[in-house]
């Protein structure tokens, strides 16, 4: 991975000190002893998913911390022209199964070679976009993010010195575009705007941001937007200007398991 020494602008220096030094709060609702699990822990100490019910196939667990289940994704930053702090972010393939057409972070499932989740991240960046690793430095990582499908997607924020270094070579069976938009856009009112959306009999709130740099408009939304309004809080310390909203699908998760097994003792002694 990149250095940022002698490199890199004084705002993207302070950046990287104050992230590696700060300790992020998990944003989920867990309690003490599973903090400290294999689950949560940063990629800085090992690799995340060596306990037992990561390797057992059949675990009972209603969050099951296995690989196949886990992902990351790349929050690349860099400073744009204007001093502004700016991240970098693909619209999907239309050639795609899942989601073709959607703003997302260089990311993806996480492999059985993978190290930890900066390797997931970086190598899916170079897979999809070109991203040299060498170019990137890996600064923080954030507490898992759960998807509708029940995924945890770890956000990895690494810093890019200089735009002018990196090259996009996309490619074009998982990527159509690659662009890059201000990352404070995702505090602000400003081209925001919520959606109800229901999952599984569930409402919750989309947090939607349209962002139009030429003649494409851009539509960040769900799993991404909720990513980056929390990176752009932790980067710029503050909160949005917005009401969170933010949808537990962990906790839906749990709901769910619960039913499952209930139907289940149901049905062994009926």
């Amino acid at each position: 991975m990149g250095n940022l020494s002698g490199v890199a602008s004084e705002t993207l220096r302070e950046l990287a000190n104050r992230l590696r030094l700060c300790e992020l709060s998990l944003g989920l609702e867990v309690d003490h002893e599973e903090k400290n699990s294999d689950l949560f822990t940063n990629s800085k100490d090992g690799p995340n998913d060596q306990s037992q019910c990561a390797q057992d196939d059949d675990c009972c667990c209603p969050i099951k911390p296995r690989r196949k289940r886990r992902a990351a994704v790349l929050v690349c930053l860099f400073e744009g022209h204007g001093g502004e702090l700016r991240v970098i972010l693909t619209k999907r393939s239309m050639k795609l199964s899942s989601y073709p057409g959607d703003v997302a972070l260089p990311g993806g499932k996480m492999e059985e070679h993978d190290k930890d989740d900066t390797a997931t991240a970086l190598r899916e960046a170079t897979e999809e976009i070109g991203l040299d690793p060498e170019l990137v430095q890996v600064v923080a990582n954030l507490e898992p993010f759960f998807s509708q499908h029940l995924f945890e997607v770890v956000p990895v924020i690494g810093l890019l010195a200089k735009i002018e270094d990196f090259t996009p070579s996309l490619n074009v069976d998982e990527v159509d575009v690659v662009f890059d938009v201000p990352l404070e856009m995702f505090l602000k009112e400003e081209n925001h705007r919520c959606e109800e959306r229901e999952w599984l009999g569930w409402k919750y709130i989309l947090h939607v941001f349209d962002y139009q740099p030429e003649r494409e408009t851009f539509c960040i939304c769900g799993l991404t937007a909720r990513i980056l309004i929390r990176v752009a809080s932790v980067v710029f310390q503050r909160p949005p200007s917005f009401d969170l909203h933010t949808p537990d699908f962990r906790q839906l998760q749990l709901v769910l398991e619960d039913i499952r097994q209930n139907l289940k003792v149901g049905a062994a002694t009926s």
